[in-house]
């Protein structure tokens, strides 16, 4: 989330006020982890230690949610309409997209609960705003970007005196929102050790960042040798979570999605909830491996309820079993009736970084809202591939580079849950003899 701030603040500034927005859709030239290519996207980044507690304005008709720094959805302050609400904003929230004002509390605020307000508490002083828009032409994109723009995002002191709303287009922007994996890694640490509330839960983490160096408000002044350390055990880390991601979850009782397939849920059964938490325990490793290849949670991404959120099946092995490769030529057939009542989408991800695939084309992905080619009975076929083959629906790869697949399912039907619909793995096609 620090290397998300980071590089926003970088590219598009700093402050309550700014919320960039990819106002003609987010392509590879942004990298974060697994961005949608297919929705419209604002991320804006709080500061409550700064600015205190904090007003968003949420305006009708708005989709979206609110993640603490360590990306748990932010929790209602006692019930809203005779429930605890978590989260989720607009459509999904206590507003029912009605618009609504919501009150952001930092976590050492105790001056009692102002309203009328829908009012919630971070458990740290960095709060992550992302708000989604949906549209059925992608070439008629002013719809959400006008919603969200409507937003309003101000101090609890007051709105009068608060800095106007910037809206800045983030789309075709070059900018790197992704985690640094050398040793400037651990430069971030300390700056997000040193800026945020110290939680009672948080101190075997800080005990363990102390025993490298890094604690609240003392020098941290590695050598070149420890530099050297600390560069490789980062690269290391990013490794590590990557096999999390990419192998051991699938894995994992329950995670596939269908037993003969290779399509993963990165919310396996267990723990099965936007905190990665069981019972008895954290799930560390589903988590390390959920972010390595993701950001920010919601209660709506695992409901399993018919025409709600969203669902995600990955694959990042073909039919045979074996990791996809960029040189290589696959096939995903999708039968008729994609069972989404909003939109699906097919996108290709870089397994090194798991940001969108900078593969040549305007969008790593093909939506339905692209009208692609249907056969005679109503299913999709796509081809993935290096090669542009005799086909319409293509997504190209880049050789000898790794990726990884999501097929987004928005509004997902009975149908998906009781699994009486579902794709094809990504079967691998043979090429045709050179010469």
């Amino acid at each position: 989330m620090y290397g998300m701030k980071e590089g926003s603040e970088k590219a598009f500034g700093k402050g309550y006020n700014v919320l960039p927005i990819w106002k003609q859709r987010l392509d590879a030239r942004t990298l974060i982890t697994t961005p949608n290519s297919d929705v419209i996207y604002a991320m804006g980044y709080l500061d409550l230690k700064e600015d205190g507690p904090i007003v968003i304005d949420a305006p009708p008709g708005l989709q979206g949610l609110l993640d603490d720094f360590f990306q748990r959805p932010l929790r209602s302050v006692g019930r809203i309409d005779g429930r605890t609400w978590s989260g989720d904003v607009g459509l999904a929230g206590p507003d029912a997209g009605k618009g609504g004002k919501y009150l952001i509390l930092p976590p050492d605020f105790d001056d009692g609960v102002p309203s009328p307000y829908y009012t919630f508490r971070s458990r740290t002083y960095g709060v992550f705003v992302f708000w989604r828009g949906f549209f059925q032409d992608p070439h008629a994109l002013e719809a959400p970007v006008r919603v969200m723009e409507q937003t309003r995002i101000y101090p609890l002191e007051g709105e009068t005196g608060a800095r106007a709303m910037q809206f800045p287009n983030a789309s075709g922007v070059p900018v790197n929102m992704l985690a640094p994996r050398d040793d400037s890694a651990f430069d971030m640490l300390k700056r997000f050790v040193d800026h945020e509330y110290v939680d009672c839960l948080d101190m075997d983490m800080r005990g363990v960042l102390a025993a490298i160096g890094i604690a609240k408000d003392l020098p941290f002044e590695p050598d070149d040798r420890a530099r050297a350390v600390l560069s490789r055990a980062a690269r290391r880390a990013s490794e590590m979570s990557r096999v999390q991601a990419y192998q051991l979850t699938g894995e994992r009782d329950g995670a596939k999605y269908y037993p003969d397939r290779q399509w993963i849920n990165g919310f396996p059964p267990i723990p099965g909830n936007p905190e990665f938490v069981t019972q008895t325990y954290n799930d560390v490793d589903l988590r390390a491996g959920f972010f390595a290849a993701a950001y920010s949670t919601s209660p709506a991404m695992t409901i399993d309820t018919p025409n709600v959120g969203a669902k995600y099946p990955c694959a990042f092995k073909d039919a045979d079993g074996e990791f996809l490769s960029g040189e290589r030529s696959y096939r995903l057939h999708l039968p008729p009736d994609v069972p989404a009542k909003i939109f699906w989408s097919i996108t290709v991800y870089d397994a090194e970084n798991a940001s969108g695939l900078a593969n040549g084309q305007p969008f790593p992905s093909i939506n339905s809202m692209d009208k692609p080619a249907v056969n005679s009975d109503g299913s999709v076929d796509v081809a993935i591939g290096p090669k542009k083959p005799d086909a319409p629906n293509w997504l190209a790869t880049v050789p000898d580079k790794g990726f990884f697949i999501i097929l987004r399912v928005y509004g997902p039907t009975q149908r998906f849950f009781d699994r009486t619909w579902k794709p094809s793995d990504i079967e691998r096609v043979a090429e045709s003899p050179r010469g």
